[in-house]
């Protein structure tokens, strides 16, 4: 791996006797890295798809100039940055594709929007999933979690208590609201675990 020379936020040179994993050139950019991470806390994997899509207020998917869009047409999608700019529709899509393994778990109404309390069974799976990134849904009451698991085809998981939990890895766009759970990480961590335990039958891919 090719060790960093220059500082992620200025461009300015590292010292030589840098720590490794330095990033930054002083204390003032590793703040100024921190507040912009902050406010745009998608992971680099998300971000730098060119997977993008805008969603209507009925969940319709569209292109970023209003047009129907598809999550199985790459045509229609486009980079973060074009999707982030356009003012159509009501938000943001990601697109769900087999060229990765990358993957949502969607927890139907488990969350308080008021106290912000999770429900049991859902709190038990993100412990599950560990340091990974999570959003809100749209609707405020549902999370979705971000990571990474060999699934070729999605599964709905309906539980007695009428809730339910999706779990899609291609052939699916996930609207995107970019308010993190807590203090969820801006990272994808390996979700296979969880996957197996919550839908033992979930087809999947060769790794």
């Amino acid at each position: 791996m090719t060790m960093q020379t220059v500082c992620e936020h200025c461009d300015g040179p590292l010292a030589v006797m840098a720590r490794a994993h330095a990033k930054t050139c002083s204390p003032r950019c590793r703040k100024a890295v921190s507040r912009a991470k902050a406010r745009n806390p998608l992971p680099e994997e998300l971000r730098t798809r060119d997977r993008w899509v805008r969603r209507a207020a009925d969940k319709r998917p569209l292109t970023v100039a209003g047009m129907a869009a598809s999550s199985t047409d790459p045509r229609t999608w486009s980079t973060h940055k074009d999707a982030a700019d356009s003012s159509a529709g009501a938000g943001l899509g990601f697109v769900l594709s087999d060229e990765d393994d990358i993957v949502c778990l969607d927890l139907d109404h488990c969350l308080n929007p008021l106290t912000g309390q999770l429900a049991p069974w859902a709190a038990s799976i993100l412990r599950d999933a560990g340091t990974t990134y999570v959003e809100v849904s749209p609707s405020g009451d549902g999370l979705h979690i971000w990571g990474r698991a060999p699934v070729r085809q999605g599964r709905r998981i309906r539980r007695p208590d009428g809730t339910a939990v999706e779990i899609y890895g291609c052939g699916r766009y996930i609207a995107m609201t970019g308010r993190r759970h807590g203090n969820a990480p801006s990272v994808l961590a390996d979700l296979s675990a969880v996957v197996s335990k919550v839908a033992p039958g979930c087809q999947t891919r060769e790794a």
